[in-house]
């Protein structure tokens, strides 16, 4: 990855992390990282912890962004929530985990954020 692709990317998920602040969200990490395992996002709200995918774009030539999350892609999202959830205390009983997809698309210094909750099951 190049270093203007990586601070493309970083953009988008500053945007989504301040996006999903404004809902409520409440975020627990950015870019969490375990050796080659990573997470974008990791918020929580109403005793359910998402992990947030971001996908950002600056056009939709090759489709919405939020498609861009493909099956091998929620694989290695599953196996990296999984460690996550193994190096972290257990929450609560009653909290839930889900599997969120964040598409951010950036055209015209303008922002669009398309927020996809339980976008995939484990």
């Amino acid at each position: 990855m190049t270093k203007t692709t990586n601070a493309f990317g970083e953009l988008g998920e500053r945007i989504a992390e301040r996006w999903l602040a404004s809902q409520g969200y409440t975020v627990l990490a950015r870019r969490w990282r375990s050796g080659h395992r990573d997470l974008d996002l990791i918020a929580t709200r109403d005793l359910v912890i998402a992990f947030v995918e971001v996908k950002t774009r600056a056009a939709t030539e090759f489709g919405d962004p939020v498609e861009a999350v493909h099956s091998a892609k929620r694989r290695s999202i599953i196996r990296s929530a999984r460690e996550w959830m193994a190096k972290h205390d257990k929450p609560a009983a009653s909290t839930e985990y889900r599997f969120d997809v964040i598409g951010v698309l950036l055209r015209d210094r303008k922002a669009w954020v398309r927020h996809i909750e339980g976008a995939f099951m484990l």
